[in-house]
């Protein structure tokens, strides 16, 4: 069952006689506001995310990625070689995932979403970081340089020490559908 508690999606399976105690109260969601929050520091402290593409065979392809911090939107900007795998991954089928875990902390956030690309010269200016000097032939302007722009659909957050739990039943993690 799928209810939603002050704009937070919460997954719920109640079975016959479930106890309470496994149930999540409204009292104890946390708001909309509380998760986006959660998430953009998550997403933060994470700093390296992993990028989830659809193959050419149809199986997932995972690698890991620096991205850009999101907008305020939610859209995450990630830098790549314009010959790697991800870009022939979102030529073909732009359905994405990032996932963005804190090991020191044990929470993550997955952000679902779908992938453009983007070679853009202004865009490329403003999303470039000089430690990356040595990857590209001629920085943000060659032509090696392409970004991804992933516009989230759905965020997907568990921190237990923010007080967003998954569902002690099921384990599915708080979700945020976002416009």
């Amino acid at each position: 069952m799928r209810s939603s508690i002050n704009g937070v999606s919460l997954f719920l399976i109640l079975g016959v006689g479930a106890p309470l105690a496994a149930q999540v109260q409204p009292s104890d969601a946390p708001s909309r506001t509380q998760v986006i929050a959660a998430a953009r520091a998550i997403m933060q402290e994470a700093r390296y995310c992993t990028f989830v593409t659809v193959g050419p065979d149809g199986q997932p392809q995972a690698r890991i990625v620096d991205p850009f911090q999101p907008d305020s939107d939610f859209t995450v900007w990630i830098a790549t070689n314009v010959l790697t795998r991800k870009v022939e991954d979102i030529r073909r089928n732009p359905r994405v995932s990032l996932l963005y875990f804190s090991a020191a902390t044990f929470e993550y956030v997955t952000l679902i979403g779908t992938a453009a690309l983007d070679s853009d010269s202004r865009h490329k200016a403003a999303h470039w970081k000089p430690e990356w000097a040595g990857m590209y032939k001629d920085q943000n302007r060659g032509d090696d340089y392409l970004l991804v722009r992933v516009k989230a659909a759905r965020l997907e957050v568990v921190s237990t020490r923010r007080g967003i739990r998954n569902d002690p039943k099921t384990w599915r993690p708080v979700i945020v559908d976002l416009p």
